[in-house]
């Protein structure tokens, strides 16, 4: 990793709710609200966001872990900010906590841990893990 990554650093990004980010089931709107998949999804893009500027030619970032409580609601049409603050370094280990927050407040609050792994690395991984290598 290029140098510069530090702790406290923050990114952040604003996404409107649409139809595609309801809560649903096999094809089934349970809840016509931001689901937690959706959230865990922008977690993991905004926390994303703080190791691109850092990641080597040769380097990747690959998720390892997204922990998040969802707590309020967001209904289509809101927008939900999502701020990424790095809270821990260490090695080629990246920890963020993430806030979701819409116009009535704190939505959800989560972490997200990824790793820096060379590209190299990650393609033998994924060779390992395919059942047509």
């Amino acid at each position: 990793m290029k140098l510069g990554l530090e702790l406290g650093r923050e990114e952040s990004i604003k996404i409107t709710v649409t139809e595609d980010m309801y809560a649903a089931f096999e094809g089934e709107v349970i809840h016509p609200v931001y689901s937690t998949v959706a959230m865990t999804y922008h977690m993991e893009w905004v926390s994303r966001k703080i190791i691109l500027p850092f990641l080597e030619e040769h380097e990747e970032g690959m998720g390892a872990s997204v922990q998040l409580k969802h707590i309020a609601a967001s209904p289509h049409g809101s927008v939900v900010s999502l701020t990424a603050t790095v809270i821990e370094l260490r090695d080629n280990f990246v920890k963020t906590k993430v806030i979701a927050q819409n116009h009535l407040g704190v939505i959800g609050k989560g972490e997200v841990v990824q790793v820096i792994l060379s590209k190299e690395s990650i393609a033998n991984k994924l060779k390992q893990a395919s059942i047509f290598s």
